[in-house]
């Protein structure tokens, strides 16, 4: 007799997952373009950000000139800090569910230990960019579209369109991340999750590259005018630290206030960690690329976006 050989039976492990990678997907995407139509530039950037400034400085941020080398460090950190909720910075808000995934690797006995490593790889990864983009900077000064005070024939100004490109491509950066989390692409940290957070960082940092907030830009002529690349390195890296500071403290609560008790839960499960972890740059990915290279260009004639009442 010969033998028959019988087809395997599929199993609905494969179909399942493939099914709810596909909702989370759908649901990120969907949450990132709502956020773009939602943002409201002038609630984050004046409302909380001119606010936030003026009140930790004691006077005009804006108006007030920078005077010498420590009121312009000190000015670096406070409008670093009150523009954390940026337009140019809210994608960093992402960096929560991969340094929970890095924390989440082992048993953690001791809750502060698994949350200062992911963190500290984060801030090495965005001091790394900060300061060299900072050293560049004073370097080109003014050569530079991010300090140039032109406009386009539109009346968009130059410096936007060195947003469009630096935040479309760091965008789209985080949705391949957050698809690679997920697994419907290939994932290049799949074991190597502090190297993510690390990347993670790199990107983070690179949000000065494109950041046309007005402090920043402010602080940027500042340090340029200086002619000293040390000092625009440090102004850039005091930015970048002002900038995670609530980042940071919102990771520690995860971690303290739940004894260590949500990452045993994501340990558990590795899935569902990447599912956070994927959720997250996926949906703050998408809405980075939709808001900065549609929805800015439209408001200058560029293309179309919906626009909101309040906008």
């Amino acid at each position: 007799m010969t033998a028959t050989h019988q087809p395997a039976t599929p199993t609905p492990e494969a179909p399942a997952r493939s099914g709810r990678a596909g909702r989370l997907i759908a649901g990120s995407v969907l949450a990132g373009i709502v956020l773009s139509l939602l943002w409201s530039y002038e609630f984050v950037d004046k409302t909380i950000g001119d606010n936030v400034a003026n009140t930790l400085l004691g006077h005009d941020a804006k108006a007030t000139a920078i005077g010498g080398t420590a009121a312009g460090l000190l000015f670096a950190f406070i409008s670093g800090l009150a523009g954390t909720f940026t337009a140019c910075n809210i994608a960093m808000a992402a960096s929560i569910g991969p340094m929970t995934h890095a924390g989440a690797g082992g048993t953690p006995a001791d809750g502060l230990r698994f949350m200062l490593r992911p963190l500290g790889l984060l801030t090495v990864g965005m001091v790394v960019v900060a300061a060299v983009y900072g050293f560049v900077g004073v370097l080109l000064g003014d050569s530079l579209p991010q300090l140039s005070t032109a406009t386009t024939a539109g009346g968009m100004p130059v410096r936007l369109l060195q947003s469009v490109v630096v935040f479309g491509v760091i965008g789209l950066a985080f949705v391949y991340l957050g698809l690679a989390a997920l697994g419907t692409v290939r994932d290049p940290f799949a074991r190597r999750p502090f190297a993510r957070v690390f990347v993670l960082g790199m990107l983070v940092g690179a949000f000065l590259i494109g950041r046309p907030y007005p402090l920043f830009h402010k602080l940027f002529q500042w340090a340029a005018d200086t002619g000293n690349p040390l000092y625009g390195a440090g102004a850039f890296v005091l930015q970048s630290l002002g900038n995670i500071v609530i980042v940071a403290v919102l990771f520690a609560l995860v971690v303290l206030v739940t004894r260590g008790g949500l990452i045993r839960w994501l340990a558990a499960r590795p899935a569902r960690t990447l599912a956070v972890t994927g959720s997250l740059l996926l949906a703050l990915g998408v809405f980075t690329v939709v808001y900065w290279t549609v929805r800015v260009p439209a408001m200058f004639g560029y293309g179309w976006f919906p626009t909101m009442p309040y906008n």
